[in-house]
């Protein structure tokens, strides 16, 4: 199985461009405008143009409201929603049925009963994504180069699809995806020389360790 990655908080040519060419599966551009990657729609959609057909387009929000969405779904086209705030299952439903566009969920992770918070999204969320709970005083739910305990994903029924998100970067990402087992990885900081700044060397480098990884996993999957 190939591994989806997913580079997020995408705020220039050069990147989108250089995350395409590595292979990433889906690219994402954040609309929260306390992000250092905050973006406007219409950027978005430019820069979206170089990308599409190529890699999943996902707008992340957090708690938007339904004209922000409008705007952003308008300007961007996006493949896929991301949800990263305090959505319930019926507004997911809502904005699915509005959009018609699939939905990622994400929830923040800290100990094993934050897993549990999944169970009335299931079978209405297409995808979830895990992330760390934020430090105390950050007001971003994600990007804040923090990870969780990796083991807590064993607790998850093996038919839940996710992305595993939060601090990942070249130099633990093997280690995620070994004792994880992720069908899917998500990075933004990791990749990043300042905060809202890709780093072109760190994305390469990131990919790389990712391939390895995959190598890895298959030749001991190979082996039992």
């Amino acid at each position: 199985m190939t591994l989806d990655i997913k580079i997020c908080g995408l705020r220039t040519e050069e990147a989108v461009d250089r995350a395409v060419a590595l292979g990433a599966s889906h690219i994402g551009f954040i609309f929260f405008p306390k992000s250092p990657r905050n973006i406007e729609p219409s950027d978005a959609g430019r820069l979206a143009e170089r990308a599409r057909g190529r890699a999943k387009i996902v707008a992340v929000t957090v708690n938007a409201d339904s004209d922000t969405l409008d705007e952003i779904v308008d300007q961007l086209s996006p493949d896929m929603l991301q949800l990263h705030g305090s959505e319930s299952p019926e507004r997911v439903l809502t904005v699915k049925a509005v959009y018609g566009l699939p939905v990622i969920k994400a929830f923040s992770v800290r100990e094993a009963d934050d897993l549990k918070k999944i169970d009335p999204y299931i079978g209405i969320a297409d995808r979830f994504l895990f992330d760390a709970k934020p430090p105390a005083g950050s007001e971003l739910p994600g990007g804040n180069g923090v990870s969780f305990d990796w083991n807590l994903m064993h607790l998850l029924d093996d038919g839940v699809d996710y992305m595993l998100s939060g601090g990942l970067n070249k130099d633990n990402l093997a280690e995620a995806i070994r004792m994880t087992g992720a069908p899917g990885i998500d990075a933004s900081s990791g990749v990043e020389s300042a905060p809202g700044v890709k780093d072109l060397g760190l994305m390469e480098a990131f990919f790389e360790a990712a391939r390895k990884a995959e190598r890895e996993t298959a030749a001991a999957g190979r082996g039992k």
